[in-house]
């Protein structure tokens, strides 16, 4: 999608510090992280966010969370996975990514 930040990241028409790539899924370090650990993981084809997943999203849900597991399982202590959906919930580009957290005690709630 045109003027998408991480369609770009995801065509590699903008750098980033990537942690894993697929053939369906990138993950790379956020610029701005809020935890020691903190890894977006994003699908190389656009979607706006979880609201627009349909049952044939199937296989890419399961895509971006084995490679969300796979930066999990470096991560020692445990780890959080989140999504934002929307302005009011923190989603601030709009195309789905996971934020995998950790490296730290992560409070409850968030938020």
């Amino acid at each position: 999608m045109a003027d998408c930040l991480f369609c770009s990241i995801a065509a590699g028409e903008i750098p980033a510090d990537v942690v894993i790539e697929t053939d369906e899924v990138v993950a790379f370090n956020d610029i701005n992280p809020a935890a020691p650990t903190h890894v977006l993981v994003i699908p190389k084809r656009h979607v706006a966010s979880a609201a627009e997943l349909e049952p044939d999203d199937a296989g890419l849900l399961g895509a971006l969370f084995a490679v969300a597991a796979e930066v999990g399982r470096t991560i020692d202590g445990g780890w959080r996975l989140v999504t934002n959906v929307g302005p009011d919930a923190g989603q601030s580009v709009f195309h789905l990514h996971f934020h995998v957290l950790g490296g730290r005690p992560l409070g409850w709630p968030p938020g």
